[in-house]
């Protein structure tokens, strides 16, 4: 009840449905349609009865198993042609009859709108408040340029002053037909429409309508639509690997709410997250992030954030969220849902951790890069040792490189967090061969034209096998040394901890490799062998699966 008018709901629903055949008993994300708008109706704070209209006995089982009561509608009011105002009238009276007593106000709520929100059916009682209201329907701001036609002189003509981009255009409003309200004095056979009319603006989501299966689909993941939340960042000891790994899996939740959490001391995981105009926030400490991430209320948390702690993770699962954690070997892995390894080969024999090259998520412009022919001449070598490059290997591989006199073209790649790329550049300024980039956009073109490439044992070392590059490996820490995706059999040569290679262990290996087409031939195939491409849905189809039975067990 609102303001002392007793409110009904009719929600009608033929069984002869054409579009979609047997449209309200469907099961849109595992519920029937028609459940839908009776959970709306019931969900209100102001609504006092809702009754289903159907002709069919399946529908009018289903309404009323999800809660609703049920009038069933002769089959004069059922034909194809019949309008939905005798049938809303038909409904309230017999409501009526069976409460003897009448309504205030009856709101029609179709079946067809399940992305409908309570709150919004409750904003369009509440604007009864003003006596003067008749009638409130729901619209949707639909502007666009639009043309008519006119027939008298076969000539289209256009219902705009202006060309201007959509929002610069007046607002023009379309029926959603989820929401017709109406007091009840108002409520006819051939009309429910008063003469003093309001409007509930809804959103884009709320207004779909399921007319055919594309609307189905579009409600459907909408339905299944999900809040995630990204804890991540990028900064000198670390480098921007996590971030492009996370960008990566953003890009891909194109039916999902994503928002990027990132330390606010961190400017070089800002930076590279604003540039490419996701959502994100800050936080400044851990109880601020929990602050935030209370706010947000996502159903899914990513950490990529290396080692986690109980304590952490526990927070988290307090919270009630699904956890999954990227390249993570802290104790947290044990309370998260789900753990993802990609550089880790080991088997750690516990459930909830996936370790290996399958799981590696390669950056969007690796999906669609040719792979490498290997040829016998040496014409063009890439040296990157990613975003940072802490122990500056760029350098010493540099000098190691000139020192065997190969006069080739050197493209040497450095990322944002590279220290001193003025100095490196004044060093080597009067080589014409070396040409020095930074945080390129398209580092695929750049390992695809190289013939040999140097770089660390990190993600770079997937993105190359991807390509099928000859690939000499420095790892650059200890964690490095641990990543046993860069070894032999996989087509790699891997030195080691770099800070004990010296420049002539690096030279010899160069030249080696430069004479040894058999053995680039070899490394090429054994790279190309591998699939990389599959990652992010191997992830995917994981996380689906925990979430599932996540959610059951919340359940319970």
């Amino acid at each position: 009840m609102f303001n002392n008018n007793k409110i009904l709901v009719v929600i009608p629903a033929r069984g002869g449905s054409k579009g979609i055949p047997r449209k309200n008993l469907r099961l849109l994300n595992n519920k029937p349609l028609i459940s839908y708008a009776i959970a709306i109706a019931k969900s209100s704070q102001y609504v006092d009865d809702v009754v289903v209209s159907t002709d069919d006995s399946e529908i009018a089982f289903i309404a009323e198993k999800f809660g609703s009561s049920v009038i069933r509608r002769s089959e004069e009011l059922s034909a194809d042609d019949v309008p939905l105002d005798p049938v809303i009238y038909d409904a309230m009276l017999q409501k009526e009859k069976q409460a003897f007593d009448e309504y205030d106000i009856v709101i029609t709520l179709q079946p067809t709108s399940p992305l409908l929100k309570s709150s919004t059916l409750d904003k369009a009682i509440e604007k009864f408040e003003d006596f003067s209201i008749d009638s409130v329907l729901s619209v949707v701001d639909d502007r666009h340029l639009t043309w008519g036609y006119d027939e008298s002189n076969e000539r289209y003509f256009p219902n705009y002053i202006k060309r201007v981009n959509r929002q610069f255009l007046p607002k023009s409003y379309k029926e959603t037909g989820a929401i017709l309200a109406t007091r009840r004095n108002f409520v006819h056979e051939d009309s429910r429409l008063g003469t003093n009319l309001d409007i509930i603006e809804v959103s884009k989501q709320e207004s779909v309508d399921i007319d055919n299966y594309e609307d189905w689909w579009i409600a459907e993941n909408y339905l299944q639509k999900k809040k995630i939340a990204i804890v991540v960042n990028a900064y000198n000891e670390i480098g921007t690997g996590h971030i492009y790994r996370c960008l990566s899996i953003a890009s891909k939740l194109v039916f999902h709410e994503v928002l990027f959490l990132l330390d606010e001391r961190r400017q070089l995981g800002i930076d590279l997250v604003q540039n490419r105009n996701y959502s994100f926030k800050t936080y400044d400490d851990e109880d601020d992030l929990l602050s935030i991430l209370r706010q947000y209320s996502p159903d899914i948390v990513i950490n990529d954030i290396l080692d986690t702690t109980t304590e952490y993770i526990s927070m988290l699962k307090d919270e009630g969220y699904f956890v999954a954690n990227f390249e993570d070997l802290g104790v947290g892995t044990d309370l998260a849902d789900v753990v993802f390894d990609a550089l880790y080969e080991h088997d750690l024999s516990e459930v909830n951790i996936y370790t290996g090259h399958k799981y590696f998520i390669l950056k969007d412009e690796f999906y669609f890069q040719t792979e490498k022919i290997v040829t016998k001449d040496v014409k063009n070598v890439l040296i990157t040792f990613g975003g940072t490059d802490p122990n500056n290997f760029t350098e010493k591989v540099l000098d190691a490189v000139l020192s065997t006199n190969y006069d080739g073209r050197i493209n040497v790649v450095v990322g944002l967090g590279y220290s001193d790329l003025d100095g490196l550049i004044s060093k080597y300024q009067t080589n014409p061969l070396i040409q020095f980039y930074k945080n390129v956009s398209n580092i695929s073109e750049y390992m695809f034209n190289a013939d040999i490439i140097f770089t660390s044992a990190g993600r770079t070392m997937y993105e190359i096998c991807s390509i099928g590059v000859p690939t000499i490996c420095l790892c650059q820490n200890s964690r490095e040394v641990t990543h046993v995706f860069g070894n032999s059999d996989n087509g790699f040569i891997n030195m080691g901890l770099g800070e004990y290679v010296s420049r002539q262990d690096i030279a010899e290996e160069f030249v080696n490799l430069i004479n040894d087409f058999d053995l680039r031939l070899q490394m090429n195939r054994k790279m190309l062998s591998i699939d990389l491409k599959n990652g992010f849905e191997n992830i995917s189809a994981i996380i689906r699966e925990e979430y599932r039975k996540f959610l059951l067990n919340k359940h319970k």
